[in-house]
C-alpha cells in the first residue's frame, strides 16, 4: 500500500462523510474484505478497472494497491476531496468523475481490451446496474470481461437461482444466459459502516462462454413469463405469439402446461431466438 495513507475512518471524519440513506451508502473500510473483492476481480496490474460509488475510497485503496489503473464514478460530491487525496497517493492510477452511474457512458473510457468492473454498489440501484452492463457485453466489442459487484444477498440468490426454486425468476435468467455467475463470498452486515438491514454477497460475473446478442428478445420473454409466473406458458405467453404461442413453446422444445420458473435457462434463449 502507498505510504502515510490515513485510516478510513479519519477520513470520513475530517472530510464529513457521514453515510447517506438516500444514496444507498453503507462503507466497506475492513481493508482485508476490499482486498478479498479485489483478489475476486482477479485484479492485476494494469487492469483497467471502473469503481462506482467509491464514497471514501476503501475499495478504490485495494484495487490501486492490486496495480490497477482506477477510473471512480461517485455521485457524492462530498466524497470528490477525499478521493483527489487518495490519488495524489497513487500518480496517475486514479481518474474521478462526478456523475451517475446509471447515465454514466461506460463506453467512453473503454479502450482497446475490454475492461473489469468492480462496486460495492448502492443497494438502491444495483439491479438497474448490473443489467445495464449485461446489456453493453451482448454488443461488439465487449465492455467487460470480469465483474466483482456487492449486492444485498437476497438479490444475489435470485441472480444464481436454479429452476425450480421460489427465487427464480427474470433477474435470474438474464444474468445467466448473458453472463456466468457465482458467488465469491457473502458478508454480514456488520462489516459495514453503517450496517445495513440485510447481509451481502460479492457476486463475480464472467461473460457467457457464447455471447448473447438478442437480449432484449430474452427480456420480453422473461417479462412476459414471469409477470403472470403463476399461469401455464400457454397463457402467459400468449401476449407475444398470439395463436402460435403452443407451436412456439413446441419448436423450443418447452411445454405448454410449464409454468415460468420450470423453464430452464437454455429453453429461454431456445424462446428468445
Amino acid at each position: 500500500m502507498s505510504a502515510d495513507l490515513p485510516p478510513l475512518r479519519d477520513v470520513i471524519a475530517r472530510h464529513d462523510l457521514g453515510a447517506k440513506k438516500a444514496l444507498g451508502q453503507h462503507f466497506l473500510l475492513d481493508l482485508n474484505l476490499t482486498r478479498k473483492i479485489a483478489r475476486a476481480a482477479e485484479i492485476g496490474s494494469g487492469d483497467v478497472v471502473l469503481e462506482i460509488g467509491p464514497g471514501p475510497g476503501g475499495l478504490t485503496r485495494a484495487l490501486l494497491d492490486a496495480g490497477a489503473h482506477v477510473v471512480a464514478v461517485e455521485r457524492d460530491a462530498r466524497c470528490l476531496a477525499a478521493l483527489q487525496e487518495l490519488g495524489a497517493a497513487y500518480p496517475g492510477a486514479l481518474a474521478v468523475i462526478e456523475g451517475d452511474a446509471l447515465t454514466f457512458d461506460e463506453r467512453a473510457i473503454a479502450g482497446a481490451e475490454p475492461m473489469k468492473i468492480v462496486a460495492n454498489l448502492p443497494y438502491n440501484i444495483s439491479t438497474e446496474l448490473l443489467i445495464k452492463w449485461l446489456r453493453a457485453n451482448c454488443r461488439e466489442p465487449a465492455l467487460w470481461r470480469r465483474m466483482a459487484l456487492m449486492f444485498q444477498k437476497e438479490v444475489a440468490d435470485r441472480i444464481l437461482a436454479a429452476p425450480g426454486s421460489k427465487t427464480y425468476g427474470r433477474l435470474s435468467v438474464i444474468a445467466q444466459a448473458a453472463s456466468r455467475p457465482t458467488r465469491a463470498f457473502d458478508l454480514p452486515a456488520r462489516a459495514f459502516t453503517p450496517p445495513p438491514k440485510v447481509d451481502s454477497s460479492v457476486v463475480v460475473f464472467a461473460p457467457a462462454a457464447e455471447p448473447v446478442r438478442d437480449i432484449a428478445a430474452i427480456e420480453r420473454v422473461t417479462q412476459a413469463a414471469f409477470s403472470q409466473r403463476r399461469k401455464m406458458l400457454r397463457v402467459s405467453l400468449k401476449a407475444l405469439w398470439g395463436a402460435q404461442t403452443e407451436r412456439r413453446l413446441a419448436e423450443a422444445g418447452v411445454r405448454a402446461t410449464d409454468r415460468a420458473e420450470n423453464v430452464s435457462v437454455a429453453q429461454y434463449l431456445a424462446l428468445a431466438r
